[in-house]
C-alpha cells in the first residue's frame, strides 16, 4: 500500500493505472485520513447475534442503540432495543479506544416497547413505541422520568415480529413524522387484528407501511404509503421529508423517497388501509406485476420513483438513518447534504439531491467503512461531528461488535471526491472537493457508464435489468478545475447511471478516495 502511494506521487499516469487495476480496495483504508472513528462502547457479546438465546456483552449494559439524541456536548440520550432510554455523560472526552471508561451512564426511562428513535423536543424526549408516539419527561430534575404521556396511538399492530414503528423526526412546522413497517406473512391470532374486507385481499393492519404524522395540535394524520421496512427517515436542507426503505417483496433495492400527501411508493399491501377514513390514497384499480419499473409507473399512476436508487451491494443492502449535515462545515465539504446509514455492511453512503421538474432526484456515494457493527441512528453534534449508533442482532453485519455506540470526526483534510453530480441535457456536471489534473479529468477514457433499471415485483428484489453501456463524447474542464461537463449520449430517465471516474486524478496526481457514483435519473432537464 506504501509503495502504491510513492508511486502515484511520483508517476500520475502509474497512479492512475494502478487506480483502474486495484479501484476502490486501494482507498479502503484511507477514509480514515479523512473521517476518523473512536469507539465510546463496542463490547464483544457472549453469543452470535442470530443464536436463540442471545447474550450480551457481560459488561455494562446491552447498548444497542435505537436512537440518539444530543442533549449538549457532553450529554446524549440513547434508545436501546431493550426499552430503555440512557443518558450518557463525558461522550466528548472520548478521544481514543482508551477513553470509554471516562462516560458515565444513568437510566432515564424503562419498560417501553422497543423504542426506534428518540427526540430532544423542548423539556423532553420523545419515542416510538410499537403502539405509540410517547413523551418521556423529567419534572423533578433528578434525570429520571417520571412522566409518560401518549401523544398519539390508533395503528394497528397484530402482534408479527416485524410490525416495527419509526420515530419521530420534526419537520420546519412542528410536525413528529413517524413510519410503521408491514407485517410479512401474518397468521392465526394476527388475523383478528387486519382491516377487514381490505382492498385486493390484503392482510395487514391499520395503517401498517405508512407514513404518519402528529400536528403540532396532537392530531395523528396519515401521510403517504407503499413502505416495507422504513427504519431511517429525516429532513433535507429545505426541510422536506424523506424515508429511506430496504429490498425486499416489491422493493427492487433500497432506495431514498420523497415523503408527501398521496404519494405511493412501493409495498403495495399498505393499500389495506386505503380505504380507512383519512387515507390520503385513492382510487387504485390494478397493481402492475413482474415488469420493468418505467412501465410500472405507467400503468401505476399514483406510484411515485424514488428520488435515489442504492443499487444493491455497491451502494449498501439495508439502508437505515438519514442525517442532514447541517454543521456548515464543520464535518467536511459536504454541508447541506445527507448520510443514509447502513446495516449489513456496517457504513454510511452519502446523497446529493437536486429538484428537475420540481422533483427530486440525484446521486448516492460511499462514504465510510468500517463501523463496529451495523450503523441503525446517527446524530450530528454541535462541533459538526457524528454519533453512530450500533445494532446488530436478529441480522448479520460486517464490524467486531454487536452493538455500540461510535463518534465519527472530519479530521480537517479534505479529500478528494466528487462532491456534487448534477443532471444535464445532454449528460452530468460533476463537482470536485479539490481541483482536478486537466489532462486526466478531460480524457473521456477516465470515465465510464452504464444505465439499467429494475423490475417492479412481488418476489424479493430485482436484478439490474435493460442495462446498457453508454457513450461518453467530452469531457469539459471548467477553468477553475472544480468541474467537469461530461457530454453523455443515450441518457434515459427513470434509470440509474452508474459513474466509474476511475481515472481522474486531482492536481497533485491523486486518484479519487471514491471513484463511484449512482444517480436516478427521474428527469432530463430541458435546458
Amino acid at each position: 500500500m506504501v509503495i502504491c502511494k510513492m508511486l502515484r506521487t511520483l508517476c500520475p499516469m502509474i497512479g492512475l493505472l494502478l487506480s483502474v487495476l486495484l479501484g476502490d480496495v486501494v482507498r479502503a483504508d484511507e477514509e480514515n485520513d479523512y473521517y476518523r472513528m473512536v469507539s465510546i462502547a463496542a463490547p464483544e457479546s457472549q453469543t452470535e447475534s442470530r443464536d436463540p438465546n442471545w447474550k450480551p456483552s457481560d459488561d455494562g449494559i446491552a447498548l444497542e442503540v435505537s436512537g440518539i439524541a444530543v442533549l449538549s456536548p457532553s450529554r446524549l440520550a440513547v434508545a436501546i432495543r431493550k426499552g430503555e432510554v440512557w443518558l450518557l455523560d463525558g461522550v466528548d472526552e472520548v478521544t481514543g479506544d482508551d477513553d470509554s471508561e471516562r462516560v458515565s451512564y444513568h437510566r432515564f426511562a424503562t419498560a417501553l416497547h422497543e423504542p426506534l428513535g428518540l427526540l430532544h423536543h423542548d423539556d423532553s424526549l420523545i419515542t416510538v413505541q410499537r403502539t405509540e408516539m410517547t413523551r418521556l419527561r423529567d419534572t423533578t430534575g433528578d434525570d429520571v422520568a417520571d412522566e409518560y404521556e401518549t401523544i398519539a396511538s390508533g395503528w394497528g399492530v397484530s402482534g408479527h415480529y416485524h410490525e416495527y414503528a419509526y420515530g419521530p423526526k420534526l419537520d420546519p412546522d412542528g410536525n413528529l413524522w413517524m413510519t410503521l413497517n408491514i407485517g410479512m406473512g401474518l397468521k392465526g391470532e394476527q388475523l383478528k387484528q387486519i382491516v377487514p374486507d381490505a382492498p385486493f385481499g390484503y392482510r395487514q393492519a391499520a395503517w401498517r407501511g405508512w407514513a404518519m404524522k402528529v400536528t403540532p395540535h396532537g392530531t395523528l394524520q396519515p401521510v403517504c404509503a407503499g413502505m416495507r421496512s422504513p427504519s431511517g427517515l429525516g429532513a433535507n436542507a429545505d426541510g422536506d421529508m424523506f424515508y429511506t426503505d430496504q429490498q425486499g417483496n416489491w422493493v427492487a433495492t433500497n432506495s431514498l423517497n420523497h415523503m408527501r400527501p398521496g404519494a405511493f411508493f412501493h409495498h403495495p399491501e399498505s393499500l389495506a388501509s386505503m380505504e380507512l377514513e383519512g387515507s390520503t390514497i385513492h382510487d387504485v384499480a390494478k397493481v402492475p406485476n413482474g415488469i420493468a419499473y418505467p412501465e410500472a409507473l405507467k400503468r401505476f399512476p399514483q406510484m411515485q420513483p424514488p428520488a435515489v436508487w442504492f443499487p444493491y451491494k455497491k451502494a449498501g443492502q439495508s439502508a437505515t438513518d438519514i442525517l442532514l449535515d447541517s454543521s456548515g462545515g464543520g464535518f467536511g465539504p459536504f454541508a447541506g447534504q445527507l448520510f443514509v446509514g447502513e446495516f449489513t455492511q456496517a457504513s454510511i453512503n452519502r446523497v446529493f439531491l437536486e429538484k428537475v421538474d420540481g422533483e427530486y432526484q440525484g446521486a448516492c456515494f460511499p462514504f465510510r467503512r468500517g463501523f463496529a457493527s451495523a450503523v441503525l441512528r446517527m446524530a450530528q453534534a454541535e462541533d459538526g461531528s457524528v454519533y453512530v449508533g450500533l445494532t446488530n442482532r436478529g441480522w448479520s453485519s460486517l464490524g467486531t461488535s454487536p452493538y455500540g455506540l461510535q463518534r465519527l470526526t472530519w479530521t480537517g483534510e479534505t479529500p478528494f471526491e466528487i462532491q456534487e453530480m448534477r443532471a444535464k441535457p445532454d449528460g452530468f456536471e460533476l463537482v470536485f472537493t479539490r481541483p482536478v489534473d486537466v489532462g486526466s479529468a478531460s480524457d473521456v477514457q477516465s470515465y465510464g457508464m452504464t444505465s439499467h433499471t429494475y423490475l417492479y415485483q412481488s418476489s424479493y428484489g430485482s436484478d439490474e435489468v435493460l442495462k446498457r453501456h453508454l457513450n461518453i463524447r467530452k469531457a469539459i474542464v471548467s477553468e477553475d478545475r472544480m468541474r467537469v461537463q461530461l457530454k453523455v449520449d443515450g441518457l434515459r430517465e427513470l434509470f440509474v447511471h452508474e459513474l466509474d471516474a476511475h481515472g481522474v486524478l486531482d492536481a497533485n496526481g491523486k486518484p479519487l478516495l471514491h471513484r463511484k457514483a449512482f444517480y436516478t435519473l427521474n428527469n432530463l432537464p430541458q435546458k
